[in-house]
């Protein structure tokens, strides 16, 4: 293992083989079928087998937003796109503007982007998700992933999830017509009485007053 400490922000395309890469709360094997940021200031080691090929763009500090966390995306359309333009303009040296216009976007990118396993959740809360699943989709143990998680959001895993199905029925009680029993099996309830337990322990009546109520 290789290790390395840094400034600024780093981001990591690769372009062929394989590497492994240890941060303090995630180990992946990076290949060319994603990316990865690592922030300013990660203590990290690195190992590679075999012969490999790396695009790994600096990016200053001062134009981060802020406090920045490491971030495994998956080489999808735009970010393939981004290593593309950023390969043209290695021997461009002629427009250094468009290199600096196209790290200004990356670092945009790394401030709006909200995290796969968030992003999953927004998506699915409906179904039942374990921690183990959500850990694994951002590479991290499950314990360390709870404690990244209310850093992330300010919340538990539990409470953000429950938020969000709460608001979910709230909503379908006060904008549709469909019976409780159908809201308790579209939020994926198993019994109509587990679900009135889980509404009144959360607003203190239950759903039928509480549509009767706001109605």
């Amino acid at each position: 293992m290789t290790s390395h400490y840094h400034e600024h922000g780093q981001f990591l395309f690769p372009l062929q083989g394989s590497m492994e890469l240890k941060t303090g709360s995630q180990t992946i094997n990076l290949t060319p079928d994603h990316c990865f940021y690592l922030a300013p200031y990660s203590d990290h080691d690195f190992r590679s087998v075999n012969q490999n090929e790396f695009l790994v763009l600096d990016i200053p500090e001062r134009i981060l937003p802020g406090n920045t966390s490491d971030m495994y995306e998956e080489m999808n359309d735009s970010w393939t796109a981004v290593k593309y333009l950023l390969l043209q303009e290695i021997n461009n040296t002629g427009h250094s503007d468009a290199l600096g216009n196209l790290t200004s976007y990356i670092a945009h990118k790394i401030k709006t982007m909200t995290p796969s396993s968030i992003e999953y959740i927004n998506k699915n809360y409906k179904q039942r998700l374990s921690l183990e699943t959500l850990a694994a989709i951002e590479n991290y143990h499950p314990s360390y992933y709870s404690e990244w998680f209310k850093n992330q959001t300010g919340k538990s895993v539990k409470d953000y999830i429950n938020e969000l199905r709460l608001n979910e029925t709230k909503s379908m009680l006060l904008s549709t017509s469909w019976s409780i029993t159908r809201i308790a099996g579209d939020m994926d309830f198993d019994n109509l009485s587990s679900f009135t337990r889980w509404f009144v322990t959360n607003e203190s009546v239950s759903p039928n007053v509480y549509r009767a109520l706001k109605k």
